[in-house]
């Protein structure tokens, strides 16, 4: 084994930056005596929040359905087929890149029938390149202090050992924006369209961390 000094650092960046995307979740609702009524209404709504969305075009980075269901609600939880209603719900996750719409469509989506919005929240994607440049720069900082070091034992670096990732982690500073359900007009009747809500992107902050082992030359203690 090589008898080099070796300094071990850890190497740390933290950015702050702007959000690339804000996630939103809506959940669109029926509730009926009949269960094929329930199920043909949860159809309806869901159509119309659906092509409400995809109005936005490119704005909408990304449309899923996360999830659908018709629940039978019983008049006494003791009883079985004692049934009370039916009641659908449909889970729509949205990925809108635009933030110049944002306050409009989620104005526009709580103002449907029987529907609830929840978001936005924040985020950059999963591929951004502001990953990238924060491991970078904790690499950079690894390297710096060791440098520093070294050179603080009179010493200088020769070659790295070891390096090794702690990973890329993002912190949101932002609370999720919860919107009541919206129970709006009977279908057909003439409304005005709600007025946009403004809405500030919360800044993301990105880390990223790195420990490092290098060798020196021998220090010169004296």
């Amino acid at each position: 084994m090589s008898d080099a000094p070796l300094i071990s650092v850890r190497g740390e960046a933290v950015l702050e930056v702007e959000p690339e995307v804000a996630l939103l979740s809506v959940h669109v609702q029926s509730r009926e005596d009949d269960r094929r009524t329930a199920l043909d209404r949860l159809a309806e709504r869901n159509r119309r929040c659906l092509d409400l969305v995809r109005s936005y075009g490119e704005a909408v980075e990304k449309l899923e359905t996360g999830g659908l269901s018709i629940t039978p609600i019983l008049r006494y939880r003791r009883r079985e087929g004692d049934i009370r209603a039916y009641q659908g719900t449909a889970w729509i996750k949205i990925t809108v890149a635009d933030f110049s719409v944002l306050g409009e469509l989620v104005a526009r989506l709580g103002d449907l029938e029987r529907t609830a919005v929840n978001g936005p929240e924040w985020a950059l994607r999963p591929d951004s390149e502001v990953h990238a440049r924060a491991a970078r720069q904790a690499v950079h900082e690894a390297v710096a202090r060791a440098r520093s070091y070294a050179e603080a034992l009179g010493a200088r670096l020769t070659g790295l050992v070891e390096l090794s990732d702690e990973g890329v982690r993002d912190r949101d500073h932002a609370m999720p924006v919860a919107m009541a359900a919206g129970y709006g007009m009977p279908p057909g009747a003439a409304r005005d369209e709600p007025e946009a809500i403004d809405l500030e992107p919360a800044a993301q902050t990105v880390r990223a961390a790195v420990e490092a082992r290098f060798t020196a030359t021998a220090p010169d203690l004296e």
